[in-house]
């Protein structure tokens, strides 16, 4: 009877790691202060290792300015801090949004700048993985 229980407790912890290295990239975040000069992510999902960047945003949703990022390893990731490197005010509508660690001249080095390749964003279906926030 134990030897069963075992296989069915191991069976299940298999499917559930297979799940969660194979789950959809996404950003999960609520607004909050930003006194602190951090912007935080309570989840992020990301199918490679990257960058949750931190762009300024509109009521457009378009990806404005980089005032922000963190690196990001592959797979699931709590409580993400990314540092601002810009004055945000309450107020402010950020986009909390994840980019690749591709195509730039230097692993582990953040190199995207507005519309560059390098370090770019990540799409699923063609469409942004990215949330937006509201700084307090």
């Amino acid at each position: 009877m134990r030897y069963i229980l075992t296989a069915s407790l191991l069976i299940t912890m298999t499917g559930a790691a297979f799940a969660g290295g194979h789950a959809t990239p996404m950003v999960e975040a609520m607004d909050q202060s930003v006194e602190n000069g951090v912007v935080s992510a309570e989840k992020v999902v990301a199918s490679a290792n990257g960058w949750l960047v931190v762009h300024r945003t509109d009521a457009d949703m378009t990806p404005g300015p980089v005032v922000g990022h963190a690196p990001l390893r592959k797979g699931e990731t709590m409580d993400v801090a990314a540092i601002l490197t810009e004055e945000v005010m309450a107020g402010d509508m950020l986009m909390l949004m994840v980019h690749a660690e591709d195509g730039g001249m230097s692993t582990g080095i953040f190199e995207y700048t507005l519309g560059a390749k390098e370090d770019g964003p990540i799409r699923v279906d063609g469409e942004l993985v990215m949330t937006v926030i509201t700084a307090q």
